[in-house]
């Protein structure tokens, strides 16, 4: 009798050994595909051991600066980690659905592995660790999963599961952190008011003027969606600028800056940016940036990982900004210095620059909101103005455009009216001037738009659909500019919006 138990016990072992055996074969064949993708010789990655008892329910999500920044999420199961790479990574909230794409089964070593794959091999790039841990089972079969994590970053319950094809996505099944604000759309940047340098100097923390377009960034799951102070989306225009996303990685952030272009000395140019703007074709937005590269010149740090900051004083932005360490090709986080307000101000003129920002540290963001927390303090005066008409050229520039009639809207009981500034007939290019007259024809108008003002007999009237920046030494009496400059056109302003900037009292 005993030596029949014996007998079954050792037959019992040896099939175990032979399911073992099965196991470890069926599990080194899963990593064919990986094997054959890779050049163990060239690349660092693990070769690719199986093992038959790798069920302990591990789990571990990389930050993979491939081509494309991703994120690979790998659960160990049957011996292999089973693998998916996530384009935007994990979902933080059940109120998306994120693409999940189904990729060949890595390694067990891989839950440790970090490393540059070098360029030319397959996923090269840089990969590191962004979260680990383990996970529960409630259902894995081929066409769904559903796993709750234990991890550093990411916990709770989560469905991976195909949609048609071979499409998949990944989603939260649990509610969102009750704590977690979402991030906020389509932010209307705050503005500045026009004045003087403060009294209360030590007060204030004062910043460069920047001579471009204000924008905000947009930025999740490693991407990047920029949009202007009339909350265009203005993205494409500016592809240098997706870059942010991959630095900022996983970090959900939303930025305020100005997208400026810099001359050869490094200093802004509103004149070059407009090279950059009103661009329709892509192969045209590609060309003008590599002969006129921006950069965005990033300033206030609007949400967080989760937390608006709105609502912070604007020192406490400024040093959480800073914290970021947001340093690129295209974009950097230019400093401010508290008080010493007249001495940047003295530099920015002897750099030819517009001016400075004058921000009082305890002041929150108020978007939308023109507010005399905020003073812009210029060098030389210049201000918005809806183009209402033109004049034309005399003698080298006969037969184009001599002159443009310029104006600002005053508010009033009913409907605000367009009031006349002036004429503007300088600080054209042969450039700028084809371009005006090429968006202007299709504008024309028998009436004029002006509402108030003398205006010249001659001139050609258009619709006032148009917004140029100005340059002016003062305003006269009668309420037009004196000397006025053509800087250029803008794209991110309505002209209703245009009103006529006062100085602000001094404080």
């Amino acid at each position: 009798m005993r030596r029949r138990r014996l007998d079954r016990v050792r037959a019992s072992d040896i099939a175990s050994q032979y399911r073992a055996r099965d196991d470890s074969r069926m599990a080194q064949r899963k990593l064919g595909e990986y094997q054959r993708k890779r050049g163990f010789d060239r690349t660092p990655e693990p070769s690719g051991e199986a093992d038959a008892g790798g069920d302990g329910g591990r789990f571990v999500i990389h930050e993979h600066h491939a081509r494309r920044l991703h994120w690979d999420l790998r659960l160990e199961r049957d011996g292999v980690l089973v693998s998916w790479a996530l384009p935007r990574g994990v979902p933080p909230d059940p109120g998306e659905n994120r693409l999940a794409v189904h990729t060949e089964d890595h390694p067990l070593a891989y839950l440790e592995f970090e490393g540059d794959i070098p360029k030319g091999e397959y996923g090269a790039g840089q990969i590191r660790i962004w979260d680990r841990g383990t996970y529960d089972t409630e259902k894995f079969e081929p066409a769904k999963a559903v796993v709750v994590f234990h991890g550093e970053r990411v916990t709770g319950r989560y469905a991976l599961f195909r949609t048609r094809g071979e499409d998949w996505r990944i989603h939260r099944m649990d509610p969102a952190d009750p704590a977690r604000e979402p991030m906020p759309e389509h932010i209307e940047p705050m503005k500045a008011t026009l004045g003087r340098l403060p009294r209360n100097d030590a007060a204030y923390g004062y910043e460069i003027k920047w001579d471009g377009a204000r924008a905000i960034a947009n930025c999740s799951g490693g991407r990047v969606v920029l949009e202007s102070r009339n909350l265009l989306d203005v993205t494409p225009q500016y592809p240098e600028l997706r870059a942010i996303g991959r630095q900022l990685g996983s970090r959900e952030a939303v930025l305020d800056g100005e997208i400026v272009a810099l001359d050869e000395a490094g200093d802004p140019s509103f004149q070059l940016l407009q090279r950059r703007m009103h661009l329709a074709s892509d192969s045209e937005i590609r060309r003008r940036a590599k002969q006129v590269p921006v950069t965005y010149m990033i300033f206030d740090l609007l949400y967080m990982e989760g937390r608006t900051t709105m609502e912070l004083t604007y020192e406490e932005r400024r040093s959480r900004l800073e914290a970021l360490e947001l340093e690129g090709p295209n974009w950097q986080t230019p400093s401010y210095h508290r008080g010493e307000g007249r001495a940047l101000l003295d530099a920015s003129r002897k750099r030819g620059l517009e001016g400075i920002v004058a921000k009082r540290l305890d002041s929150a963001y108020l978007p939308g909101k023109r507010t005399t927390a905020w003073v812009k303090v210029k060098n030389v005066r210049s201000q918005e103005l809806v183009i209402g008409g033109w004049l034309p050229g005399k003698g080298r520039r006969e037969g184009e455009i001599g002159a443009l009639l310029v104006g600002y809207y005053e508010p009033g009981d009913g409907e605000p009216g367009l009031r006349y500034a002036g004429k503007v007939g300088t600080g054209f290019t042969d450039e700028s001037l084809r371009r005006l007259a090429k968006l202007i024809k299709p504008l024309a108008q028998d009436e004029s738009p002006f509402d108030a003002g003398r205006v010249p007999r001659d001139a050609a009237f258009v619709e006032p659909r148009l917004v140029a920046e100005v340059e002016f030494n003062e305003w006269t009496g009668a309420g037009t500019l004196r000397h006025p400059s053509y800087k250029g056109l803008r794209d991110d302003k309505e002209p209703t919006e245009v009103i006529r900037e006062e100085l602000a009292r001094k404080r």
